[in-house]
């Protein structure tokens, strides 16, 4: 490990072993697949210039840092961590792919089983299994909200995307949906449009710190349970999120909610297909929980 630069109180340096820096992709079982994040399995000497550091170094959509966990987080000890995500831009709120690849990346270290996170957005359990000689993590959300778009922003997020509204499909009405993160859900008439993304990245970028939002969810919907999505996530300095599981959580909020889907079902989201890096996430609702449980597995790069 190499000494590095970190700021201490008063404004002055000092020279501290920087810790290791992981890669692992999160909702595929080979490093090829899935959505590549950094993690740092302790943080605790870092700040967030040094968090935001790493994660524009990487170039990952997000990383994620462990930090000691606060007095007040119920997990077993050893097995709950402060946890905190940063884009090569900014700080997120919360990051179900960079908890996948987190979860695994411990689970490797002290054994399958429950951790529990302190994040931005509120308490995320999660459960690490071992199945078919691989690692699955399914993470459980905050509790989910939707709310609705104003027209004139729908119209703002179409022309961004260079979306005529004629090519969405009408059954699943434009909401943002919220599990940790908020998302504004769009849905495509087409597979097609779905694959022909070519969007405005300032433009976009601009209305959705706006409405700060973390990323689009556009979905096309294949079968009853079964959807293509994809991720625009300009506000994080990334074209597109090639696996993205807080959306994953919304969207499964947001189709719930709508009775696009039953209360009690289990959706596969199929993304990263259009940018070569497959994945899938496995998306849970239970009768009489709101919350949504995302699942999938993940495997260390390198």
């Amino acid at each position: 490990m190499a000494a590095v630069p970190v700021r201490v109180a008063g404004g002055m340096t000092m020279n501290v072993q920087r810790p290791e820096v992981l890669r692992y992709t999160a909702f595929s079982g080979v490093p090829e697949g899935g959505n590549p994040a950094g993690v740092v399995l302790d943080a605790g000497a870092l700040d967030d210039g040094d968090m935001l550091a790493i994660a524009a170094e990487l170039g990952y959509s997000e990383s994620a840092f462990l930090t000691a966990p606060p007095e007040e987080l119920d997990g077993e000890l050893g097995r709950a961590y402060g946890i905190r995500y940063f884009s090569p831009k900014a700080e997120v709120p919360f990051c179900g792919h960079a908890t996948v690849a987190t979860a695994v990346a411990l689970a490797e270290r002290i054994g399958p089983g429950r951790l529990v996170f302190a994040t931005r957005a509120g308490t995320v359990p999660v459960d690490v299994v071992g199945e078919g000689g691989l690692l699955r993590a399914t993470l459980t959300s905050v509790e989910p909200h939707l709310e609705e778009i104003a027209d004139a922003d729908l119209a703002e997020a179409l022309a961004a995307l260079g979306w005529p509204p004629a090519d969405l499909d009408t059954a699943f009405p434009p909401h943002i949906a919220f599990a940790g993160a908020r998302h504004l859900v769009l849905a495509a008439a087409t597979r097609a449009r779905l694959a022909d993304l070519d969007y405005d990245f300032a433009r976009l970028e601009a209305l959705m710190h706006r409405l700060d939002l973390t990323t689009l969810q556009l979905v096309w919907r294949e079968s009853a349970t079964v959807f293509h999505v994809r991720d625009p996530f300009p506000v994080g300095g990334v074209v597109e999120d090639p696996a993205t599981g807080a959306a994953a959580a919304a969207f499964g909020a947001y189709a719930r909610e709508l009775g696009l889907v039953a209360e009690d079902a289990v959706l596969t989201l199929h993304q990263g297909e259009d940018l070569g890096r497959p994945g899938e996430l496995t998306v849970a609702l239970r009768a009489g929980d709101t919350r949504v449980r995302v699942s999938g597995a993940g495997v260390r790069i390198g």
